[in-house]
């Protein structure tokens, strides 16, 4: 997969433009308060600056801050990371999965020796055999997969237990007949591959007919669910955090939401420079229809403010001291500089958040262009 376009961020452009060009006339003010003379305001809004100007009022609400990026929407777990499809039992391979098959808990994996090998969900690995009177973690996950199949009710076997019961060997014992299997009611180590969830094969590194060697790996999975990946330009980091919402556009221009569901760790160089990996996942996977390796294009909303004063970037001064200001005009055409303190940037709307002695109704000069 080729890598993504380096992300770009629009604040910093559209400020400096802005400020470009409002900045001779703070120069020359330079106050942070101050009162022009009404008499010297021209009619339409054009001050005694000459430069022209018209009016915007100064709002009150929510606003956000987004970062975009481009992404490529694929077949990925929500966090990044491929499933390994690990063998623990000894024999001949005699069945194996093929690339682009899913495959689901209860379904056969793959066949050793003509035995079946099955898929069960879980987040503790198969590591030894389970029998009656065992307890713990993978036998708890084993309890769940038998009442989630159907081979024993909630009421029978706790599938929050951790102990190897009578109900469990039961429900074991109808899995393994309908799986063609001696009906032993216990799970020997190398009959079940527990995978967190289903899965698609990316990959299969095993040789029908060679000898299946415990430990050895024998495919590569994904989830079944398609999820966006975004190269994120290192510096940009730590102003994307799991849990952000997302807008992703698709390639016939539809959006659809989405959310970060993850951010790598380890850094990459490449052809747009040291990335990040930042995996997105789609609230509702549909809207994307059966789309797979295509470039989408991502707004990722970084900071969420739900109560601001809102004013144009282009209305803010740049004034010869530092700092920012706006020019505000009440009913008797009066201008006044007020200083402001920006906050968050509405890159999309081209506005930002600013705190000063400035409240919600009031009229702001802005260029006239």
């Amino acid at each position: 997969m080729p890598p993504s376009p380096e992300p770009r961020r629009r604040c910093g452009r559209l400020l400096a433009g802005a400020v470009a060009v409002v900045l001779v006339v703070a120069v020359v003010v330079g106050l942070t308060t101050g009162v022009f003379d009404p008499h010297h305001a021209r009619a339409g809004g054009v001050s005694d600056n000459e430069y022209p100007t018209s009016f915007a009022t100064v709002t009150e609400g929510p606003l956000s801050s987004q970062l975009s990026a481009s992404g490529t929407l694929e077949y990925t777990t929500s966090g990044g990371s491929d499933y390994t499809v690990v063998n623990q039992a000894s024999g001949t391979f005699s069945k194996l999965p093929s690339a682009g098959e899913t495959v689901s808990r209860g379904d056969v994996l793959y066949r050793v020796s003509n035995d079946p090998v099955i898929l069960l969900y879980g987040d503790t690995p198969a590591y030894r055999s389970l029998y009656e009177g065992d307890t713990g973690p993978d036998v708890r996950e084993l309890n769940r997969n038998l009442v989630a199949l159907g081979y024993a009710t909630s009421i029978e076997l706790d599938p929050s237990s951790v102990y190897f019961s009578d109900e469990t060997a039961d429900a074991l014992e109808r899995l393994q007949d309908k799986l063609g299997e001696d009906e032993t009611g216990y799970l020997t180590e190398g009959q079940a591959v527990f995978l967190t969830g289903q899965v698609r094969i990316t990959s299969v590194s095993a040789t029908l007919g060679t000898s299946a060697a415990p430990g050895a790996v024998i495919a590569q999975a994904t989830s079944t669910s398609r999820n966006v990946l975004v190269n994120l330009d290192a510096s940009e980091q730590t102003e994307v955090k799991v849990g952000d919402s997302v807008q992703v556009t698709l390639p016939d221009g539809l959006t659809t939401p989405g959310v970060v569901s993850g951010i790598g760790t380890v850094a990459s160089s490449g052809s747009s420079g040291t990335t990040i990996p930042v995996h997105i996942s789609l609230k509702h996977p549909r809207e994307a229809g059966t789309l797979d390796q295509a470039p989408v294009s991502v707004e990722v909303t970084t900071v969420a403010v739900k109560n601001a004063l809102i004013v144009p970037v282009d209305a803010l001064l740049a004034l010869s001291g530092g700092g920012y200001a706006v020019e505000t005009v009440n009913a008797q055409a009066v201008h006044q500089l007020v200083a402001v303190t920006l906050g968050t940037f509405d890159d999309a709307a081209g506005t930002v958040q600013v705190t000063g002695d400035l409240q919600a109704g009031v009229r702001i000069v802005v260029p006239n262009v």
